[in-house]
This record gives structure tokens, C-alpha cells and sequence, in this order.
């Protein structure tokens, strides 16, 4: 006996049958419910509008990423910690191949569903940067740290995912996340990348200009003597 879909599932694939038969624009909501086999209300108890059903399951990954980064411990490394939930969020996309590479080909062709996108993006980036910018705060340069991060992690997690969508999702999608992803931590975390304290200052130029005759016992007392008026630098 085959099991009956729950009802959210059934609207999300009655929604794509018909985008994918009829276009976007052109199927409505309640062609979306009648197909589904259920009411309006029911619609709309489980998605706000016909933009959400297209991203039925980017609330949760956003709540998975949150309580994710809320119990980091202090001793975690914020680039490797907001990498990791970058990855959560690439979960989501593997559990389900062919529905993510249906969506990504849909958002490709409808403004309206990439603008859509576009804010849901924007809501992972926020999440990493208020994180980062917790870890940074003691920082001078804190909050400018984080959002260059969260948007660095995020651009990587979104080339190696669409990589791995416009391959019709061959391959394996970690290892492409990976390798853009590995790029943000040896960026940040690489010599000199996390140096808490201000820069180093080079090493102090001394010209002295003297006779081609002056003996070197005296060139050395007038560098030391010139160094001795300029004290110590900070």
C-alpha cells in the first residue's frame, strides 16, 4: 500500500509537476492546491505565498544554521565554525539531487524566484556575520572582519553548490564545497590572516652621509648618536 505524502510535501510537489508543465508564471495557487487534492487554507498554513513553496526547506536550514553557530564553544575557530554551517545549508541541497537541480534551473529563469533567492542568501550571510562579529568584538576592525568573511564563505559555499547544480548534480557536491570553501579558510587563517595585535613596523633606515675618508669608528658613533636623538621607536 503506498503512503499518502504529508500534505506540505504533496503541495511542494504538486507545485513543480505544473511549474515544470505549465511555467512558473503560469500556474497559480489554486491549480497548485487542486492538484495537491487539498484547500487554499491549507496553502497557505504551510507557505506564505507561491515564492516559498519554490524554498520549502530554507527556514529550517536557516534555524539549523542559528543553533548551530548559538553552541560554538569559545575555543572553536570562528572561519573553520562558519565554514561548517555553510555546509549545513549544502545538507539540504543533496538530500534531494533532482528537486535541487529543478529549483536551481527554475530560479534561473524566473527574476522574480532569483530575487527571492537573493534575500534567503541574504539571511545566511546575516546569521554568519552576527556570529563572527560576536567572536570579533573585542576587534577595531570587528564588524568589518565579519561581514568580509560571512560574504567570502558565503560566495564560496554558492560557487561549488551551483558547480555541482549545473553539472545536473554529478559528482560529489562536498568536495566542490569543499575546494571553494578551503580558499576562505587559508585566506583568513593563513600567516598573518587572524594577527590580533596592530601590523609590525619595518625596520628602521639609517643614511649617513659622510667624507669617503671619515674613519669607520666614527661613522658608527654618528649613527649612534643620530639613533639616540630620534628614541625609541613605538
Amino acid at each position: 500500500m503506498t503512503t499518502k505524502p504529508p500534505m506540505r510535501d504533496a503541495l511542494v510537489a504538486a507545485a513543480f509537476q505544473l511549474f515544470l508543465e505549465r511555467g512558473y508564471e503560469a500556474a497559480t495557487i489554486d491549480d497548485i492546491v487542486a492538484l495537491a487534492g487539498v484547500g487554499r487554507r491549507s496553502f497557505f498554513r504551510y507557505f506564505p505565498s507561491k515564492e516559498d513553496v519554490v524554498f520549502p526547506d530554507h527556514e529550517r536550514a536557516l534555524a539549523d544554521m542559528t543553533r548551530f553557530l548559538e553552541a560554538s564553544a569559545d575555543g572553536d575557530d570562528p572561519v573553520a565554525r562558519v565554514c561548517d554551517a555553510a555546509r549545513l545549508v549544502l545538507g539540504m541541497y543533496a538530500e534531494n539531487p533532482t528537486f535541487s537541480v529543478q529549483r536551481y534551473r527554475l530560479t534561473k529563469q524566473v527574476p522574480g524566484l532569483r530575487a527571492y533567492e537573493l534575500s534567503v542568501v541574504w539571511r545566511y550571510e546575516r546569521a554568519l556575520a552576527d556570529y563572527l562579529g560576536a567572536r570579533y568584538a573585542d576587534r577595531p576592525d570587528g564588524k568589518l572582519r565579519a561581514d568580509v568573511i560571512a560574504a567570502a564563505v558565503v560566495a564560496a559555499h554558492n560557487n561549488g553548490l551551483r558547480t555541482w547544480l549545473r553539472s545536473g548534480a554529478e559528482g560529489d557536491a562536498g568536495a566542490a564545497v569543499d575546494h571553494a570553501l578551503e580558499f576562505v579558510r587559508a585566506a583568513w587563517n593563513g600567516e598573518g590572516a587572524t594577527r590580533q595585535g596592530p601590523p609590525e613596523t619595518e625596520d628602521d633606515v639609517v643614511i649617513v652621509i659622510t667624507k669617503r675618508r671619515t674613519p669607520m669608528w666614527r661613522v658608527v658613533r654618528e649613527i649612534e648618536a643620530g639613533l639616540a636623538e630620534e628614541g625609541p621607536s613605538t
